[in-house]
């Protein structure tokens, strides 16, 4: 899974995100890219029209709408049916990418998190789901300061599942 979370776990409002981090977004776009993402289908709406399908990856987007159209991407009824999909590509990682009810049904079948925790709170209509860290180790941290191009403090981390 990779995400970005605020402080208390929003992850969007109104179908868009509540922050601008470019180096958020350009992580993201490094870290996702050559790799499958499965996304919901309000995610992949709230992509900007000129950047769907996202370059460089396999897309793939739950919705249960039967005749929903998303050009260049690969359609699956359930999770389930877009992880078989995924596994059919022989990729190494495959990534959740959102939203919110996405998260939620995935979280117990990931192995790892690529989160950007923000550290600030954000009024919000989508969260990222709670998830106890003694579960998880974490594997590395990348702090991100404030600039010119960056309001809010961030860190880079991921974290791994422990066996």
């Amino acid at each position: 899974m990779i995400a970005a979370v605020a402080k208390n776990r929003v992850i969007g409002k109104d179908n868009d995100l509540v922050w601008h981090l470019p180096d958020d977004m350009r992580y993201f776009m490094e870290t996702t890219r050559h790799h499958v993402v499965i996304m919901g289908r309000k995610n992949y709406e709230s992509i900007p029209p000129k950047y769907r399908p996202l370059a460089d990856r396999t897309n793939i987007v739950v919705t249960r709408q039967q005749n929903y159209n998303a050009p260049g991407c690969i359609m699956a009824r359930t999770i389930d049916d877009a992880l078989d999909l995924a596994k059919q590509k022989t990729e190494e990682e495959i990534f959740i990418i959102g939203g919110g009810q996405i998260y939620s049904q995935t979280l117990p079948l990931a192995d790892r998190l690529y989160l950007t925790e923000i550290k600030h709170s954000f009024e919000g209509d989508t969260f990222f789901p709670e998830f106890d860290k003694t579960n998880w180790d974490e594997v590395s941290r990348i702090n991100h300061g404030t600039d010119e191009k960056h309001q809010f403090e961030f860190d880079f981390v991921v974290y791994q599942r422990k066996i």
